[in-house]
């Protein structure tokens, strides 16, 4: 089963989008997400919708950030995702009236549902801002030039 990387990727986009001034284009962010422009537009106009960024058409226009970042949290961005499922595990649903699976399922359920609360509750806590001020303790002396320096 494939991971659902979006909410990590848009963090990313954001993160860049924060440190450095100016539009960016959706062939720009694709570029450094290695992905298709369509995809990015995508996802950004969802962002756009609650007020997370803006684009500008034309010569000159691409996205930027239009919100504070220090009241934006990783769980507001995962809301705006659409909320895709955290995990990738799930119950077995092959013998429904199996007394064992049933068993296995409900305390699988209770597990599943604390952890997903756990995760909720931490994403809650971690603000954009935060991330940009552990990337800039991250970067220390070092100055990204341009959108493709985290490959460096």
């Amino acid at each position: 089963m494939k991971r659902d990387s979006r909410l990590s990727g848009v963090l990313h986009v954001l993160l860049h989008m924060a440190q450095q001034p100016g539009p960016f284009t959706s062939e720009t962010l694709a570029k450094a997400m290695d992905t298709n422009p369509v995809v990015i537009r995508r996802i950004m106009a969802g962002l756009r919708e609650i007020g997370y960024v803006r684009s500008e058409k034309g010569h000159g226009g691409g996205w930027t950030i239009a919100c504070d970042l220090s009241k934006v949290t990783l769980r507001d961005v995962y809301a705006a995702l659409g909320n895709p499922p955290l995990l990738a595990m799930g119950n077995r649903t092959e013998a429904p009236g199996c007394l064992v699976e049933q068993a296995v399922n409900a305390a699988l359920d209770q597990a599943f549902d604390d952890a997903e609360a756990l995760l909720l509750e931490r994403l809650g806590e971690v603000t954009l801002a935060m991330l940009g001020e552990d990337l800039r303790k991250r970067l220390g002396s070092r100055k990204i030039h341009d959108i493709s320096a985290h490959r460096a």
